[in-house]
C-alpha cells in the first residue's frame, strides 16, 4: 500500500487460502489442490486509485505501476522470490559504473515493430537526462548516465558519470518504451506502447481500464508464453477506492483480485480466499522544508515529532495491525538488515516539544497559537484518501496532539495522482505529509530525499542533509551489500533531523477469488496470474 512509489510496496509475500499458488513458468499446467487452469477467462482487478498518466518513466504512483507493469518489460525481472531473471536481456553484467545488456532476438512492440538496442538505449538516455525531469531519474538511471547500443549484436552499453551500487538491476528494471511513446510521450498519458504481455484497449480514466493478451508473445520470464495455459486472455482494472466496496467485490465474485485495506480485511480473511501479504511502510511522515515553511526549522520539525505519540499513531494508521518501522526497505527484502530508526528518531515529550519551540522563538499568543516573527506556525497537514479510515483517523490523531502543541493545523485528504502532481511536482502549499513509499534498494531513496528539487527533481521535501549526502556517496562505490554499513548509517541521519518519520508497517493483503496469482516488488505480478476452472 504504497501511494508514492518505486516499485510498489516492497517486502516478501505470503500465501493462505485453498486455492493454491500459481506458477510464472511457461510449463505451469494446473494449479495445486487438484484445481485446473483455464485459459481464455476474463480476470477482473481491483485498483485502489486511479493511475493518472500511464508514461512509466513520468510516473511516481504504485497503481500507476501496477498498470505499467502488464503493459511494458524490463530488460531483467525480480521474481516473487527476489532473485533476478531474464526479461528483455537474455545476459547482463556491469560495475557500480558500468552495465551492458544483450538483447533477446524476436522481441517485438505493440504495433509488431521489432524492439531494437538503439530503443533501449534512447529510453535510458531519456530518463538519465536531467532536462526530461524522468520521475524514474536516480531509480532506475542514474541522473548524468548514458547508453550506446549496437543493433547488429543486440548489446546496448550503460555508463554512469557517478557510482550506483546496484546500478545493473536498477537500469535493467527500466520499463521500457517502444519507438511510437518516444517520439510522442502524450501517447503514453492514456495509452501505451510497450512490448509488454498485454496491450491496452480501453482507458476510461478514473473508471476503469481493459487490456488484451498479446498474441504471439514468447519472451516472458521463465519461458512464459501467450499460450501459457491459464493467463486472463483479458484484463479488466477497475479503480475502487473504497475498500469495503472492494471487499464485498471479490466475496462476491465481481472481482477475481483485490486489494483491501484495514477492517474489512477481515471479511474475506474469515472465507479464507487465497490471500498473498506484502510488507508494506504503511506509516511514513513527511515535513515540507522548502524555504519559507515552518518546518524547514528543525526545532519545528523536531517539536512536532516529540508532540507524537508513535506507537499509538501505528495502532491508529493501521487498524490496530500495524508493527513498529525499522528501515525504509523491509528486512525481508533488502540487502541491508540493520534497524535504521530505533535511537534516532526523537522521543516523545509534549514538554519538551513546548520547550524546544520556546527555544527556538516560536511563543504562543493569547489565542494559544505560536508564532514566530509574526509568522503564525500553521501547518497544512495532507494524507492519501487511499489510506481509507486509517488514514483519516490518523490525520486527526496528529492534528489534536499538534493543536495541544500550538501549532494551527489544516487536514487535506488528496488522491494518490495529486500525490504525484501537487506534491511531488511540488504545486501544494503543504508543511506535513503522510506518503507511504515503497523501496526495494536504499539507493532508490537518494532522489526523493536528495538532489534535484520540483520541478526539476523528485526531492519534493526540499530535504538536504549533509550527513546523509556523505553517507550515500560512501555507499555508492561499493556493490551490494558491502555498503550496508553506509547505507544503514544514510538512513538514520534522516531521522536524527526528522526529515520524515518513518513509524508505522502492515502487512496489506490481496484476495483473490477464481484465480491465483503472485507478488514482486509489492504489485500483483501479471506473469504469474492464472484463471481457475
Amino acid at each position: 500500500m504504497a501511494a508514492l512509489s518505486v516499485a510498489a510496496c516492497s517486502g516478501h509475500s505470503t500465501s493462505s487460502g485453498a486455492s493454491g499458488g500459481a506458477s510464472s513458468a511457461g510449463s505451469s499446467t494446473g494449479a495445486s489442490g487438484g484445481q485446473q487452469y483455464a485459459s481464455g477467462k476474463t480476470l477482473t482487478m481491483v485498483l485502489p486509485a486511479d493511475p493518472g498518466s500511464l508514461d512509466p518513466q513520468l510516473t511516481a504512483l504504485s497503481a500507476t505501476e501496477q498498470v505499467d507493469y502488464f503493459l511494458y518489460d524490463s530488460l531483467v525481472n525480480i521474481q516473487p522470490d527476489g532473485s533476478v531473471v531474464s526479461g528483455l536481456a537474455t545476459t547482463w553484467s556491469g560495475t557500480t559504473t558500468t552495465a551492458s545488456y544483450t538483447l533477446k532476438k524476436g522481441v517485438t512492440c505493440s504495433d509488431g515493430s521489432p524492439l531494437t538496442a538503439s530503443t533501449v538505449a534512447a529510453n535510458i538516455n531519456f530518463i538519465g537526462n536531467p532536462k526530461n525531469a524522468s520521475s524514474r531519474a536516480g531509480i532506475w538511471v542514474p541522473p548524468g548516465a548514458t547508453a550506446t547500443a549496437d543493433d547488429a549484436t543486440g548489446v546496448v552499453t550503460v555508463k554512469s558519470p557517478s557510482p550506483d551500487a546496484f546500478l545493473v538491476t536498477d537500469v535493467g528494471s527500466t520499463q521500457v518504451v517502444c519507438g511510437n511513446g518516444l517520439k510522442d510521450r502524450s501517447l503514453l498519458k492514456e495509452g501505451a506502447d510497450g512490448t509488454g504481455l498485454y496491450t491496452l484497449t480501453s482507458a476510461v480514466p478514473g473508471s476503469s481500464y481493459t487490456l488484451t493478451l498479446r498474441k504471439g508473445y514468447t519472451w516472458g520470464p521463465a519461458g512464459l508464453a501467450a499460450t501459457t495455459n491459464g493467463l486472463p486472455a483479458q484484463v479488466d482494472l477497475k479503480v475502487v477506492t473504497d475498500a469495503t466496496t472492494a471487499a464485498n467485490l471479490v466475496l462476491t465474485g465481481q472481482a477475481n483480485v483485490a486489494q483491501v485495506v484495514g477492517p474489512d480485511a477481515s471479511r474475506p480473511k474469515a472465507q479464507k480466499l487465497y490471500e498473498q501479504d506484502v510488507d508494506a511502510p504503511l506509516g511514513i511522515l513527511w515535513f515540507n522544508q522548502k524555504p519559507g515553511t515552518p518546518t524547514a526549522d528543525l526545532a519545528v520539525r523536531t517539536a512536532l515529532t516529540q508532540a507524537l505519540a508513535l506507537q499509538q499513531l501505528q495502532q491508529v494508521i493501521t487498524s490496530g495491525s500495524g508493527t513498529a518501522t525499522t528501515s525504509l526497505v523491509p528486512a525481508a527484502f533488502s540487502l541491508c538488515k540493520a534497524n535504521t530508526v530505533a535511537g534516532n528518531l526523537p522521543s516523545y515529550s509534549l514538554t519538551a516539544a513546548k520547550a524546544a519551540l520556546d527555544a527556538a522563538g516560536w511563543k504562543a499568543g493569547a489565542n494559544g497559537v505560536r508564532s514566530k516573527n509574526g509568522k503564525q506556525l500553521s501547518v497544512p497537514l495532507y494524507y492519501p484518501a487511499s489510506l481509507g479510515s486509517g488514514g483519516q483517523a490518523a490525520a486527526e490523531f496528529t492534528q489534536k496532539a499538534w493543536q495541544q502543541l500550538g501549532a494551527q493545523v489544516t487536514l487535506k485528504a488528496i488522491t494518490d495522482p495529486q500525490i504525484s502532481s501537487d506534491i511531488v511536482a511540488g504545486q501544494a502549499a503543504w508543511s506535513a505529509a503522510f506518503i507511504p513509499l515503497g523501496l526495494t534498494s536504499p539507493g532508490q531513496l537518494v532522489p526523493f530525499v536528495s538532489g534535484a528539487t520540483p520541478p526539476k527533481g523528485t526531492d519534493f521535501s526540499f530535504i538536504n542533509n549533509a550527513a546523509y549526502t556523505a553517507d550515500v556517496a560512501k555507499a555508492s562505490t561499493t556493490a551490494g551489500a558491502a555498503g550496508c554499513p553506509s547505507w544503514s548509517a544514510a538512513e538514520s541521519a534522516l531521522y536524527k533531523d526528522a526529515d520524515l518519520v518513518p513509524f508505522a508497517d502492515s502487512a496489506v493483503p490481496t484476495f483473490a477469488k477464481g484465480a491465483t496469482f503472485q507478488m514482486s516488488q509489492g504489485s500483483v505480478y501479471p506473469s504469474s496470474l492464472r484463471m481457475l476452472g
